[in-house]
């Protein structure tokens, strides 16, 4: 048994062994008119010119958007799209850009935050720097006991600026005693055909003398020092006169500065209410009988700030070093001409280190490291204010000399 092949082309006519064909006679007629007649859906070939300034147009359209300014961003290649799913998880682009997007904003207003915390609170900024922990535990250790004789040479040098929360940062006087309770007496004993009792005297009323000219909040905000007029005898002359018309009047021949420290409250504050001291106290017999002579040599580091400050943490702190050497005597007013229980002036010198020269209006006047020296320029060679170990005596020619650190 034969089977019949396909047909072979699919316009063979019946009748020849061909399958008929699914377009009728008349389609097929109709067709054919139209395509001689040049109608119908058969769309035209577009001329060489046409082609030409198509594919014209379409290079620079590539090139404009191949092309990238200098103030656009860069395109980045698309990547290739992951289909949906469950083990896909979120767009790429709201894992990618988002995130990163929101990091950077974050990061940028931190640090604009952290910048002008600094500039408000400089502290912040110090108290991390290398070193500030040996300067902490520095001001965290206890006192240095009391002086009992000269130092052989000038505390070490310090590191850090000083700041209202703490003025003695950089200072060797970070570790001194502070206040009154730093001028420690020594053990009374008779002398000079003076008690004991007398010598224990003599010692307390000179303690209190050095308190009432150096350590008075009042005196120290320009105050009178009574307390201390009041401890001196008044049958010893000039004394007394003199040191009431400096008070009164001061000028350079009288100058209340010699044995009082004070500042201008329009000018400056003490930054908190401590006050550093350092030095030492002895006794000894008069030249003659009937006499105890008092020889007393304290430094004292007054912390300062501008007048009128907020009192905030970080006030720019200046500090003023005042060294007293001082000699008072008790006399026995049986053998002396003299009042009971009262102190004479032996002798006194004194000097300072951070104070404009050549002003006499009774005031220290300190400088700030933040603004303009006041005052004449220092004439005199520069000195440690802190140095303990030379004598005052051998080393002041009364001009005005230059601090080498405060």
């Amino acid at each position: 048994m034969s089977t019949v092949p396909p047909p072979k082309h699919p316009d063979d006519r019946p009748g020849d062994g061909r399958e008929p064909s699914s377009i009728s006679d008349a389609q097929w007629e109709a067709f054919q008119r139209e395509a001689a007649e040049g109608g119908g859906q058969v769309p035209k070939e577009p001329s060489a010119r046409a082609r030409m300034v198509t594919r014209r147009l379409r290079e620079q359209d590539e090139a404009a958007a191949g092309r990238r300014r200098w103030w656009q961003r860069r395109k980045r290649t698309p990547e290739p799209a992951l289909p949906p799913g469950w083990r896909t998880g979120p767009a790429r682009q709201e894992t990618r850009r988002g995130p990163l997007r929101t990091v950077r904003t974050v990061l940028v207003l931190a640090l604009v935050a952290g910048v002008t915390l600094v500039v408000v609170r400089p502290s912040l900024l110090l108290d991390r720097l290398p070193g500030h922990h040996a300067e902490a535990a520095a001001t965290d250790a206890p006192p240095l006991p009391a002086e009992t004789a000269r130092p052989s040479a000038a505390p070490a040098v310090r590191t850090g600026l000083p700041t209202r929360a703490h003025p003695f940062r950089g200072s060797p006087a970070e570790r001194w005693a502070s206040g009154a309770d730093a001028i420690e007496l020594p053990e009374a004993k008779a002398t000079g055909g003076m008690s004991k009792a007398d010598v224990a005297l003599a010692l307390r009323l000179t303690k209190e003398f050095l308190v009432a000219t150096n350590l008075d909040p009042a005196v120290l905000s320009g105050g009178r020092p009574a307390a201390a007029l009041a401890l001196l005898d008044p049958k010893q002359p000039e004394i007394l006169p003199d040191l009431r018309r400096a008070l009164r009047d001061p000028d350079e021949k009288h100058d209340p500065l010699d044995l009082v420290s004070r500042f201008d409250p329009a000018e400056v504050a003490l930054a908190g209410d401590v006050v550093r001291v350092r030095g030492r106290m002895t006794f000894a017999a008069g030249e003659q009988p009937g006499e105890v002579r008092v020889h007393a040599d304290y430094t004292f580091v007054y912390p300062l700030v501008r007048a009128g400050t907020d009192g905030d943490a970080d006030d720019v702190v200046s500090r003023t070093i005042i060294r007293r050497d001082l000699t008072t005597s008790l006399l026995d007013p049986g053998r002396w001409r003299a009042t009971p229980g009262k102190l004479t002036l032996h002798r006194y010198d004194s000097e300072f280190g951070n104070s404009a020269c050549d002003v006499y209006d009774g005031y220290y006047h300190p400088a700030f490291r933040d603004g303009a020296p006041t005052g004449a320029p220092a004439t005199g060679p520069a000195k440690d204010p802190y140095d303990r170990s030379r004598r005052l005596s051998a080393t002041d020619d009364g001009s005005c000399w230059k601090a080498s650190r405060t």
